[in-house]
């Protein structure tokens, strides 16, 4: 389980198919490493990755299939940066919300408005997704948490601050660029609870 709230930006080292559906992932990051053992979860860009190594503030994980699929670590090359964040420990403040590290899917940019400190991002928002996607709720973009601003059938907008804009990939992203979603795991719990019922 994560937060949402990014800890460092991460430079990936190498991506390699390791065969049968899969590839070996490794990522710099001095600060998730720190105390990084092997079993251990790092969020990636929104991926929930489990560590095999950790040597010298690089830790490698495996990819499976059904992650190359569903989200966009499989563009990814040496020297991309990414969205890094340790999985929260019991204790730890929920800066962001309760983010699993499971993306939903990939949403690309389609706007980016700045304005004098801060800017709007507006991205589509797959049919698949946007029941679940409200008004002043919470979605993860990347790893992020952040707040939706507005929503319309088929894009959302969010805002960024100067923190995010300067602390995530988030502030580097062109419009285009494709970004992993996950969507609020409580809006998909009430559905099925919902549905069950009727």
């Amino acid at each position: 389980m994560f937060t949402g709230i990014v800890e460092e930006l991460g430079e990936v080292v190498y991506l390699t198919d390791a065969g049968g559906d899969s590839a070996v992932l490794a990522v710099r990051g001095p600060v998730v490493t720190s105390d990084a053992r092997h079993g251990d979860s790092i969020s990636v860009n929104g991926v929930c990755l489990t560590v095999i190594d950790n040597v010298d503030g690089v830790f490698t994980a495996d990819v499976m299939g059904e992650s190359l699929r569903r989200s966009s670590l499989g563009a990814l090359t040496a020297g991309s940066q990414v969205n890094l964040e340790r999985a929260a420990t019991v204790g730890s403040r929920l800066g962001g919300h309760l983010v699993q590290g499971h993306v939903d899917g990939v949403a690309r940019i389609v706007a980016r408005e700045p304005a004098d400190e801060w800017e709007v991002l507006r991205f589509s928002l797959p049919p698949e997704l946007s029941r679940y996607v409200v008004e002043k709720g919470s979605i993860t973009v990347d790893g992020v948490s952040l707040t939706v601003m507005a929503v319309t059938a088929d894009t959302f907008d969010v805002g960024l601050i100067p923190t995010t804009l300067k602390l995530t990939v988030l502030g580097g992203k062109a419009v285009g660029d494709p970004v992993n979603l996950e969507v609020d795991v409580i809006a998909k719990y009430v559905e099925k609870m919902l549905g069950e019922r009727s």
